[in-house]
């Protein structure tokens, strides 16, 4: 990743997921500090900011900290942390191997149009959540 949103929380999604989606719009609902930005990984600020493997990455979520890219399961309970909260309970996540953890999530990622469907096109934010966007 390049060093240009160094100072910036960003989560990275797949914008067309209905999954996605739904998650992002949760992650905005319990963000109180609203410290955290979005961007769809089909979006121009993703082709700028990430490496063309992890731009391409479509079945992970990608959560920038400002200080290093954290991808799948990891990047889930990263977000979880700063929801702060119940959600701090799935911090206990970390008590399973990293490897297992990935398993789990990459069967959602895998069935995720399947079993929660698409859209045509990206998410558009709407006018009072455009400033959390970067795109």
């Amino acid at each position: 990743m390049q060093h240009k949103i160094s100072n910036q929380k960003v989560v990275f999604f797949d914008g067309v997921c209905n999954l996605c989606q739904r998650s992002i719009k949760y992650i905005i609902k319990y963000d109180k500090k609203q410290s955290l930005k979005f961007a769809s990984l089909q979006g121009e600020y993703a082709k700028k900011m990430l490496h063309p493997t992890d731009h391409k990455n479509l079945g992970s979520i990608l959560y920038f900290d400002s200080k290093e890219l954290n991808t799948k399961s990891t990047a889930i309970l990263k977000l979880c942390n700063v929801l702060g909260g119940w959600h701090k309970i799935l911090l206990l996540g970390y008590l399973l191997p990293k490897f297992f953890r990935n398993m789990f999530y990459d069967v959602i990622a895998q069935n995720r149009y399947k079993w929660f469907g698409r859209q045509e096109h990206c998410m558009v934010p709407t006018k009072d959540l455009k400033n959390r966007f970067l795109e």
